[in-house]
């Protein structure tokens, strides 16, 4: 019998995607069992529906928490962050900002995830999938997580078509720019921002009489579906990183999906 994936979810809000998640694996859908759900707010909607399902939930106030760091970086920063390896690593910043504001910025926000790391780490998860989380995750959240040589850990959920409109209103950014077409994405999690591998997507027509809010209902019910199905394809060990060589001569790391094998198992 296959071990089902082992999954937690990170969320920020209502977890309409989460519930598409649990709902898939109740119901036979998804090889994979929800084993835990965070926040990073007390009043994310996600976590009235985990508790609901009965799946373990907790929240980290990251409110609280950078606030708190900020004021006593002593008591909060983790003893293990390596502030010079961090701030070589990431790739928010350009090299002209402020060192110190950077410094800053990621000690303070590794306070939260030493917090996120104690909860999740002890579910022995398989796979942690970003359901709406409405935060940077910083390389030292990233580097506990996942090792290199592995395929990826994390997948996240992105409301348009990357690598157009990356960022924080994927679908707002795709109505104002009078697209005809409109979707999400589903993705790796790398150091840069809706940046990683993408394991899938799927798109909608926007007619000329779509609203905002009508751009948004058709994205969420695509995203209700594609989510579960990319998670499964983790599931079944059909995803595999190559390089592809790209036109300005750099290389990149994408997802090529592997043939159905009934013998491969997670």
């Amino acid at each position: 019998m296959k071990k089902p994936l082992g999954i937690g979810i990170l969320l920020s809000g209502g977890g309409s995607n989460a519930q598409a998640i649990m709902d898939a694996c109740q119901k036979g859908e998804l090889a994979a069992e929800v084993r835990v759900v965070g926040a990073d707010r007390l009043d994310a909607g996600g976590l009235d529906r985990a508790a609901a399902m009965g799946v373990d939930h907790f929240v980290v106030d990251y409110k609280q928490v950078l606030r708190d760091a900020g004021e006593r970086p002593q008591d909060w920063v983790p003893r293990d962050l390596d502030l010079d390896a961090i701030c070589a690593r990431q790739v928010f910043f350009p090299k002209e900002a402020d060192p110190e504001k950077v410094r800053d910025f990621f000690a303070r926000r590794a306070a939260a995830e030493r917090l996120l790391l104690d909860a999740l780490l002890p579910y022995d998860l398989d796979l942690l999938v970003l359901a709406g989380f409405m935060r940077t995750l910083t390389p030292y959240f990233l580097d506990h997580m996942q090792k290199q040589e592995e395929l990826p850990r994390i997948m996240n959920i992105h409301p348009a078509l990357l690598p157009a409109f990356a960022g924080m209103d994927g679908y707002g950014d795709t109505f104002r720019h009078g697209c005809r077409v409109g979707g999400c994405t589903v993705h790796f999690v790398d150091y840069g921002e809706d940046s990683g591998p993408i394991v899938g997507q799927a798109a909608f027509p926007i007619l000329p009489e779509d609203s905002l809010e009508d751009v948004k209902r058709k994205g969420l019910e695509e995203e209700w579906r594609l989510y579960p199905a990319c998670i499964q394809l983790y599931a079944e060990g059909r995803l595999a990183l190559e390089k592809r060589a790209q036109r300005n001569g750099g290389v990149r790391r994408v997802v090529r999906i592997l043939p159905e094998n009934p013998a491969r198992s997670f």
